[in-house]
């Protein structure tokens, strides 16, 4: 019988793992190296999407998580993390024909997507330049958005904590006691031992790590990923936008997040991961040049987070079959599937049957 859950990693997934697994009557505890939401969770674009993922399986998985998350905003009067205003893109003429079957293939598998023309997009944003956008040909996906990834974890950790789970932070894992095919207990840099029943792990870009210690080997291909983050700035945007040079959306108190592929790359190690100045004054420039009304606009901050990428690029989900009360939710696009996913594997830690919903993610196709 499971009665105590480690769940290793207090991001999006470990916060939600531990909410479903509280709600569920589990005593959880929650370990993290650093605060909830400090890593990977707090320096992500967090576009809540299934606009073009592949395979099916996982296209219907993302679908699945973007309905958790309607259905949780609309549980909890004055959620305030969530923003379901769509997201517009366009490309330029090389890349058009990918833009024209990404959205043939999201329609064959009825999500919802259509064309908009110069006019109709200036009215839903007013504030950019006519002169960026080209005449048709822009794709709009009316039920994605995004969500405030802090607020989220801060909702699920109270909720889970107002049910008896439990926080340790700032007190990274160093090893798990593995014994007669099991994990029995986790260790951590303080000393201190925690008996486990069952183990989660959710430990984003260190799921690799935390793995190893139970002798599996998950292959990651993790990288890098850059946010500039404005000053406050008095122009409209009300949804997520992917022009061909740059990547908007807001992120509140008058702010906007900008990314652009180029800038990932900019990242450099010296004595700490550092962005070097000119390309985030170019992404300043783009976002400028999409809306004039960004022209006094200055670099808050630079976030650079390094997003958690399975082998194959899908999510590692559900149990080990060799290790039966170890646990995976591990994947890019946590942001969207944290919830549902999170739930899925909750509910096999305390032994509920979800073999179908979980069999294209399992650990043991590596």
């Amino acid at each position: 019988m499971v009665e105590h859950v480690v769940v290793i990693g207090a991001g999006v997934y470990g916060a939600a793992v531990t909410a479903s697994l509280a709600r569920r009557g589990a005593r959880v505890t929650v370990v993290d190296a650093g605060a909830p939401a400090s890593g990977t969770s707090g320096a992500t674009f967090s576009w809540i999407n299934s606009c073009g993922k592949q395979p099916r399986s996982y296209h219907d998985l993302s679908v699945a998580g973007m309905e958790a998350h309607r259905a949780l905003a609309a549980e909890v009067p004055g959620s305030d993390w969530y923003h379901e205003g769509g997201n517009l893109e366009w490309t330029d003429e090389s890349g058009l024909g990918e833009l024209r079957a990404k959205v043939s293939g999201v329609l064959d598998y009825g999500y919802e997507a259509r064309w908009l023309t110069r006019a109709e997009v200036l009215r839903l944003e007013p504030d950019i330049d006519p002169a960026e956008l080209p005449s048709d040909g822009i794709a709009f996906f009316p039920r994605e958005g995004w969500v405030e990834p802090t607020r989220l974890i801060g909702h699920l950790l109270s909720r889970a904590g107002g049910r008896g789970a439990w926080l340790v932070r700032d007190d990274a894992v160093t090893g798990l006691d593995v014994a007669a095919g099991a994990v029995r207990a986790v260790h951590l840099a303080s000393g201190r031992r925690l008996p486990a029943d069952a183990v989660v792990n959710c430990a984003g870009p260190q799921a690799a790590r935390i793995a190893e210690l139970a002798g599996l080997d998950l292959p990651m291909r993790n990288t890098r990923g850059v946010l500039v983050c404005t000053s406050p700035v008095a122009v409209s945007l009300a949804r997520v936008v992917h022009a061909p040079h740059v990547h908007l959306r807001p992120d509140g108190g008058g702010r906007l997040l900008l990314h652009t592929e180029e800038l990932d790359g900019a990242a450099s190690e010296n004595g700490g991961i550092g962005v070097d100045h000119w390309a985030v004054e170019q992404v300043l420039a783009a976002g400028q040049a999409l809306y004039p009304g960004l022209r006094d606009v200055s670099a808050e901050s630079v976030r650079v987070g390094e997003r958690p990428i399975p082998g194959d690029g899908l999510p590692v989900l559900g149990r080990v079959a060799a290790l039966p009360n170890f646990h995976f939710a591990v994947s890019h696009s946590g942001a969207t599937l944290c919830l549902h996913a999170g739930d899925l594997v909750a509910a096999e830690v305390l032994g509920e049957d979800r073999g179908d919903a979980l069999a294209a993610f399992r650990y043991e196709r590596f």
